[in-house]
C-alpha cells in the first residue's frame, strides 16, 4: 500500500488547481483534485486521503458547508483556502472544523508548509514525512491525553473527537500546566510561525475545544483566560 501522504484539493479556479497539484505533486505528494463539492465527494467515496485543500468560494455548496460535513463524518484534516483580508470567513472556517487557513493569493511554499504542519499534527509518522513523533501520555481531571495515539479519552473512558489543532493545542498547554501562554507563543508552538495582527484562530480553537473538554465553557476549569496575558492550564497534569 502507497505510504505517500494522499491530498484532494479542491478549487474552482482550474488554473490554481492544476498550478496546486503540481507544485505538490513535485514536493512527492499524491494529489488528486476536484473543482466543486459533487466532485470532491465523490472523490472522497473512491479514495483515502490525508488532507484536503478546500477554498472557501465554490459554485453550489460553498466550503465551509463543505468542510463542516467532513468534520461531521471525519477527522480529516481540512487546511481553508480565503480571500485575502476575509478575517471574518477565516474564523468562522476555524469554528465549523478547519484545522489551517491560508489567504489569497498565496506563495505555494507557504501552503507546502501549511500541509506538512498539518499533517505532522494529525499523526503520520515519521516514515511519511519524516523526523520523530511523539509519544507518551497525560492524565488530568480523569482525562487521559494519549499523546502517541493522538486521542483523547473523558473520564469514562469515552473518545472525543478532536481536529489536528485542537489536539495539538491541547498537548502544548497540557504540557504545561500552570503556565501563562499568550497567543503568539500558543501559534508558535502549535505551527512554528509568528501571528499575524488580529489572528483569532488560537481563540476560535480554544473555544471550540473547551466546548469539548468543560462542564461549563462559559466558566472554564481546566483552560482558563489570563486577561491581558493568554492562557493556561489550571488542571493538575502528570504522566500516565
Amino acid at each position: 500500500m502507497d505510504a505517500t501522504p494522499h491530498l484532494l484539493v479542491v478549487d474552482d479556479d482550474r488554473e490554481i488547481r492544476d498550478l496546486v497539484s503540481r507544485f505538490l505533486k513535485g514536493h512527492g505528494f499524491r494529489v488528486t483534485s476536484a473543482a466543486d463539492g459533487k466532485q470532491m465527494a465523490e472523490a472522497l467515496a473512491a479514495g483515502r486521503f490525508d488532507l484536503v485543500v478546500l477554498d472557501l468560494m465554490l459554485p453550489g455548496e460553498d466550503g465551509l458547508t463543505l468542510c463542516r460535513r467532513v468534520r461531521a463524518e471525519s477527522d480529516l484534516p481540512v487546511i481553508m483556502l480565503t480571500a485575502m483580508g476575509e478575517e471574518t470567513d477565516r474564523i468562522v472556517g476555524l469554528e465549523v472544523g478547519a484545522d489551517d487557513y491560508l489567504a489569497k493569493p498565496f506563495n505555494p511554499r507557504e501552503l507546502l508548509a501549511r500541509v506538512r504542519a498539518v499533517l505532522r499534527r494529525a499523526g503520520l509518522g515519521r516514515e511519511r514525512l519524516g523526523g520523530e513523533g511523539p509519544s507518551g501520555a497525560i492524565t488530568f481531571e480523569g482525562w487521559r491525553l494519549d499523546v502517541a495515539r493522538r486521542e483523547l479519552r473523558r473520564p469514562d473512558g469515552a473518545l472525543v473527537p478532536l481536529t489536528a489543532g485542537e489536539f495539538d493545542l491541547l498537548v502544548v498547554l497540557a504540557e504545561r500546566p500552570g503556565r501563562v501562554l499568550s497567543r503568539d507563543q500558543l501559534l508558535d508552538l502549535t505551527r512554528g510561525r509568528e501571528a499575524q495582527p488580529f489572528d483569532r484562530s488560537v481563540d476560535v480553537q480554544l473555544s471550540r475545544l473547551r466546548r469539548k473538554i468543560e462542564d461549563d465553557p462559559r466558566e472554564p476549569a481546566i483552560i482558563k483566560t489570563v486577561r491581558g496575558g493568554g492562557y493556561v492550564f489550571a488542571a493538575k497534569a502528570g504522566a500516565a
